[in-house]
């Protein structure tokens, strides 16, 4: 397959922060291969760049996908929500970016709540994510949500047993009456080893940009993986169904 030449040096220069093939390298390269040689005499892996290009190019396909979608959506006076779980670090916060990136935000949102106030936590468990739910004609994202009484509130020992009990009968029902009710749940967990998850942490603490994304939960996260993923099982048994998948 033949690459313009733009687009290639345009992509280098994106990767790799600074210009690693000058105006005359690219003069020189007219296929894949020539640019694979090239890379190579400059110890840069062809196989990484193009994964990267191919990434940018797919995910350019797929936000305009989403901007098909959107006007539907708003037209038909659909109401999607789409719940965004997953380990500490496994990529959240990055897709939920690129899935709002190119959106109207007229009738896209995002819901990121903070633990809950001293009013909250004396109402029915579920009350604070209902205020949130899509209106008529809406995309909502939400950045964890009533998933954290499913996994993250037992293990860090947040809420009692008998309350996770409670709330673990009560999802698949709440979930059946959204579905009822013509509400889109689309529910999503992104997952991640142990020893990334660890690396990323390690990240978070020397840039400055990432440092607000770490906590002692995620630090604590690590030393009780195992736990995790038990509660993370038993999530996904009992709150997995046909209706809301």
């Amino acid at each position: 397959m033949l690459i313009k030449n733009d687009i290639i040096s345009s992509y280098i220069t994106h990767f790799f922060y600074r210009p690693m093939l000058s105006k005359k390298d690219f003069k020189l390269i007219h296929n894949r291969e020539e640019l694979k040689k090239n890379l190579a005499s400059k110890d840069i892996s062809f196989e990484s760049a193009l994964k990267n290009y191919n990434y940018e190019k797919e995910l350019v396909f797929l936000q305009i996908e989403l901007n098909k979608l959107q006007p539907r959506i708003e037209q038909n006076n659909k109401r999607v929500i789409v719940i965004m779980e997953g380990r500490d670090a496994a990529g959240k916060g990055g897709s939920i970016r690129r899935f709002l990136e190119h959106m109207n935000p007229r009738s896209s949102r995002l819901v990121a709540l903070n633990k809950p106030t001293d009013v909250e936590q004396n109402q029915w468990y579920l009350q604070r994510y209902i205020k949130q739910l899509a209106n008529a004609g809406e995309f909502v994202i939400f950045d964890r949500s009533w998933y954290n009484r499913a996994v993250v509130e037992p293990v860090m020992g947040f809420c009692t047993k008998n309350q996770y009990k409670k709330h673990i009968r009560q999802v698949p029902e709440f979930e059946h009456m959204l579905y009822e009710d013509g509400v889109h749940v689309i529910k999503i967990w992104f997952s991640i080893t142990k020893d990334e998850q660890l690396k990323r942490f390690e990240s978070r603490m020397t840039d400055n940009l990432k440092k607000w994304k770490l906590s002692p939960v995620d630090i604590e996260g690590q030393k009780m993986w195992d736990i995790y993923t038990k509660y993370k099982e038993q999530m996904f048994n009992k709150t997995h169904t046909s209706f809301c998948p």
